[in-house]
């Protein structure tokens, strides 16, 4: 799926250096996403699926970022978010959007605007399982995560490939002192630090099994 995923977003354009923003709550397309940006070189940019559509429009104007990827709703507490109406409502802030991938997961009625929106499940219908990795120098950027904002203007974190990689494998296999046999969840939403280090990076950089939640 990760491969799958990352040639769909080199056709749509994407390329090395080119920084994705990634709005989606806890389910498989938020990893699958994540891992596809790293396969070829474009940082990933995860906003927390929660937070408003002003708050992801700031995110996405500092970053420059021309890629989203939503969902059209989700599920919060037995409740429907319709996070493709939060993701538009704010994009008249940031005119640089050129793609906003959607991925149909509540089920519910959604604006497509013609040329710019495109549904995941179509994009990966035909697509070819193999895509070749992209060659990082240790040093290149592979995700940019912001702070929260709560002490003045949400400031953009680069972490680098070489030193992140090697620090949360490192972690994760000693802290977690993980084997073979073990089925590793981590209860972190995506949107933080601790998500992506030791639910994605880390776990399954040593080849662990690892579980999910949505919610």
């Amino acid at each position: 799926e990760t491969s799958r995923f990352a040639n769909v977003l080199k056709k749509l354009g994407v390329e090395k250096g080119d920084i994705v923003t990634i709005y989606l709550p806890m389910i498989p397309e938020i990893v699958i996403s994540m891992l596809a940006c790293a396969r070829i070189g474009a940082p990933h940019n995860v906003v927390f699926a929660a937070f408003s559509g002003e708050a992801l429009f700031t995110r996405i104007g500092d970053a420059k970022s021309k890629f989203i990827i939503t969902c059209d709703g989700y599920y919060r507490r037995g409740t429907v978010v319709e996070q493709k109406k939060k993701t538009d409502m704010d994009s008249h802030m940031y005119q640089g959007v050129e793609k906003v991938i959607v991925v149909k997961q509540a089920d519910i009625e959604v604006e497509m605007h013609p040329q710019r929106d495109v549904w995941w499940h179509d994009l990966m219908k035909d697509e070819k399982p193999v895509c070749e990795a992209e060659p990082m120098d240790a040093e290149d950027m592979l995700f940019l995560m912001y702070t929260s904002g709560t002490t003045g203007k949400p400031k953009g974190i680069v972490h680098t490939t070489g030193g992140y990689m090697v620090g949360t494998h490192v972690t994760t296999k000693w802290i977690f002192d993980l084997k073979e046999n073990d089925i590793y969840w981590c209860t972190a939403d995506c949107g933080w630090i601790t998500g992506h280090s030791y639910l994605v990076y880390g776990p399954l950089s040593n080849g662990a099994t690892v579980i999910m939640y949505e919610g």
